[in-house]
């Protein structure tokens, strides 16, 4: 990399570790330097040379057409990263692994690779044992064991051809046994010979050769643009690799030339006895082997799939060698004849969430932000997300919960403002849009008249409440479907699926024009004066509730929908976004003498709970039916067909003890959301909304419980972390039940 930086070529270093260097550090000296000095300098002269350096960053794969997948795992509260890159020349100096040795109970505690325990002392200065056993079959075995007993190791030499060995395990320490000789080590180091990392050099389409001097697959045939260099290339002396790497860099590889490592080939021997591992993770030892060659599995491919050798997470690094090596001696042949196992990406696991690319927090799901976001922050507004949405939950300074008590106050003797841009408004057209709503709706929607509003469930097929919400028809052939604030993107997706299920396209249109209004809700017994000063030419005289009328501000379009989320009289009035803004202060303004004053959702969350109105999937679950919420007539009357209506027939729908919509009225401190209504031990339901009620002074709470509305007036136990409480099942709704405020002229 250095030598490439420096000769003026766009140089990228990816290097696994969170510190460069490899294996260097295991070394005395690197150019006469210690390797921390030696790995500095290159350091410094990569970056002054521009090269880049990425660190704790594995290249896992090698795709089409050249391109590098790289997993960038920093750790400290960093997300992972996916990067892709695609170079002119890729030099590959991925190193070689340390094999294992096959010998009776080599999956002790305490067994170990020597370049593990190279590993361990080099870089974090950790010695594995005072007293070890070193199994090994190469010359480099002796220079790492040299590193360990310069701090205080000692070592035994073992020859595993001296006779079989076998590991025994005592209750703290390893001991290895050969012959009649038997001693105690703090570990036992096994080494049998390295193994060239060719897994890029395999997905890019390189081709191996086997050298039968080194025992291992070395890089063959070179995909296009690709060098292997290094252990990677089996080239096991310093010197020498030092040397093809400055030779890689001007692009002109050395051949490969003689080496000083020498290696006995120590292979597992078929019929030996004892347990011997070869998979340390899958457990598939010597034994697995023989029995898969005897069931005739004679590819090592069918090998791997017969006993899963090499399928777990380090995807055979360890055992493949060892694998194929023990298939080969029991069918007689060759090693290279029996070959290798197909080299696929990932070449390390790789963490899902890395793949989602940018697809993250925001960049996958936005923050909706509304069109009047200014002005609530000019007033004051404190902003938090809710469903999706950043919106105001309350507006001024002090205590939060005095706040919103004051906003319910006004919206109760006056007139609450409210931002209801985020409330769905997804057109449906069409000379089909009549029969398909109708279908889509538990209720029966095709006797709706232009002009009128309908309350309405939308399910699932399971028969479960899916969304709530009103539809208008605007027309004949035109409606419009206001769902949850929440829920847009769920509706929008769930009208879209059953368009295209058996209806003709061409005659059933959906378009979610959401955010291209903005929407003011006016509630309060003073709203009407508020419509009248807002002076949008329509007759309110003739405006009954669940009733839309068009009409006009500034000259533009502006649809009032007469429907109410609080319990009082309330009209939606819906601009183009663009006029939002305009709308809201001249609301303000208009409103000031009758004690008009913005509210947030906190406060009409707590309007909502008074009237027993409710918020889809905070007081239903993924078992509420309607009937459960005393919507039964469609179950029982609706005759054509609507999505879910076979579900609700079945015996679980008519279940008796389902969980219902109930109030729960109790004295003191507003119920815990979240409690459970106990009865001999067991639950029966759970409270799913709870306020402090500034109307009524009293706590109030909304809940689920079991056989709720047979059950209105009696006394129930609700229990929360150690404590119970008492309560009484009510109705749900406690203000204006009669909806006097709610149908008033």
């Amino acid at each position: 990399a250095r030598s490439a930086a420096e000769a003026g070529q766009d140089v990228c270093l990816v290097d696994d570790q969170s510190v460069l260097g490899g294996g260097v550090y295991q070394r005395a000296d690197m150019d006469g330097q210690p390797p921390t000095d030696w790995v500095a300098a290159q350091k410094t002269a990569i970056e002054a040379a521009g090269g880049r350096l990425l660190t704790q960053t594995t290249a896992f794969g090698v795709y089409d057409h050249g391109l590098i997948g790289l997993a960038e795992t920093h750790a400290f509260g960093h997300a992972p990263r996916l990067l892709r890159m695609r170079a002119a020349r890729v030099i590959l100096a991925t190193g070689a692994l340390d094999r294992p040795i096959t010998f009776p109970e080599n999956d002790r505690p305490g067994v170990m690779s020597l370049s593990a325990a190279a590993e361990l002392l080099a870089r974090y200065g950790v010695l594995v044992g005072r007293s070890l056993a070193l199994l090994a079959n190469h010359s480099r075995a002796e220079e790492t064991a040299q590193r360990l007993r310069e701090v205080g190791a000692e070592i035994d030499v073992i020859d595993p051809a001296a006779g079989p060995v076998t590991a025994t395990q005592g209750r703290h320490v390893t001991g290895l046994r050969q012959g009649d000789r038997a001693r105690v080590y703090d570990a036992v180091l096994t080494s049998g010979g390295l193994t060239p990392l060719v897994h890029l050099w395999r997905h890019a389409g390189g081709r191996l050769t086997w050298c039968a001097d080194r025992q291992a697959f070395l890089p063959g045939d070179a995909p296009d643009g690709m060098t292997a260099i290094g252990a990677a290339n089996g080239t096991f002396d310093l010197d020498t690799a030092l040397a093809e790497a400055r030779a890689a860099a001007t692009g002109h590889p050395a051949a490969r030339g003689p080496t000083s490592y020498r290696l006995t080939p120590l292979w597992p021997k078929p019929g030996a006895p004892g347990r011997q591992w070869i998979d340390f993770q899958h457990d598939v030892m010597l034994k697995d082997v023989e029995v898969a060659a005897r069931e005739n599995y004679v590819s090592v491919e069918h090998l791997k799939r017969y006993t899963t050798l090499g399928m777990a997470s380090d995807q055979g690094k360890t055992a493949n060698m060892s694998g194929l090596a023990a298939l080969a001696a029991i069918q007689g042949r060759p090693i290279p004849e029996v070959g290798t196992t197909t080299f696929r990406p990932p070449y390390v696991p790789v963490p899902l969430e890395l793949y989602r690319g940018h697809h993250r927090e925001e960049l996958w799901h936005p923050l909706k932000r509304l069109p009047l976001e200014a002005d609530h922050r000019a007033q004051g507004a404190a902003l938090g997300e809710y469903g999706g949405w950043l919106r105001p939950g309350w507006y001024g300074e002090g205590p939060p919960e005095q706040r919103i008590a004051a906003e319910v106050r006004t919206a109760r003797r006056a007139v609450g403002l409210f931002d209801g841009s985020p409330l769905g408004k997804i057109e449906v057209m069409g000379p089909d849009a009549e029969a398909f709503l109708n279908f889509v709706y538990y209720n029966t929607m095709r006797t709706l008249t232009p002009g009128r509003i309908r309350y309405g469930f939308m399910l699932t097929e399971g028969g479960i409440v899916f969304d709530d919400g009103v539809l208008a028809r605007l027309g004949p052939e035109q409606f419009l479907v206001s769902c949850s604030s929440s829920h847009v993107d769920g509706v929008r997706q769930h009208l879209e699926a059953w368009r295209q299920d058996g209806n003709d396209p061409d005659r059933i249109f959906i378009h979610d024009a959401t955010q291209a209004w903005a929407t003011v809700t006016v509630t309060g017994p003073a709203a009407r004066a508020m419509m009248a000063a807002l002076d949008l030419g329509i007759d309110l005289d003739a405006f009954p509730h669940m009733a839309y009328r068009q009409g006009l501000w500034r000259g533009r379009e502006a649809r009032i929908a007469r429907v109410s989320f609080s319990g009082d009289r309330s009209y939606e009035v819906s601009v183009p976004a663009s006029l939002g803004a305009e709308l809201w202060r001249s609301a303000l303004d208009l409103g000031r003498d009758i004690g008009a004053a913005p509210i947030g959702i906190e406060a009409m969350s707590i309007m909502r709970a008074e009237k027993g109105f409710i918020i889809i999937g905070k007081d239903t679950d993924g078992e509420t039916m309607p009937h459960d919420l005393g919507f039964g007539g469609p179950r029982l009357k609706k005759k054509t067909a609507y999505i879910g209506d076979r579900s609700l027939q079945n015996a679980k729908a008519s279940a008796a003890g389902r969980k219902q919509l109930v109030g729960l009225k109790t004295s003191g401190q507003p119920l815990p959301t979240g409690a459970h209504v106990v009865a001999n031990g067991a639950s029966e339901g759970y409270v799913t909304s709870s306020y402090a009620s500034p109307t009524l002074n009293a706590p109030i709470a909304l809940g689920l419980v079991a056989n709720g509305r047979a059950r209105l007036g009696q006394s129930v136990e609700v229990r929360h972390l150690g404590t119970t409480i008492q309560a009484e099942l009510c109705a749900p709704c406690v203000f204006d039940p009669n909806g006097e405020r709610l149908h008033a002229q």
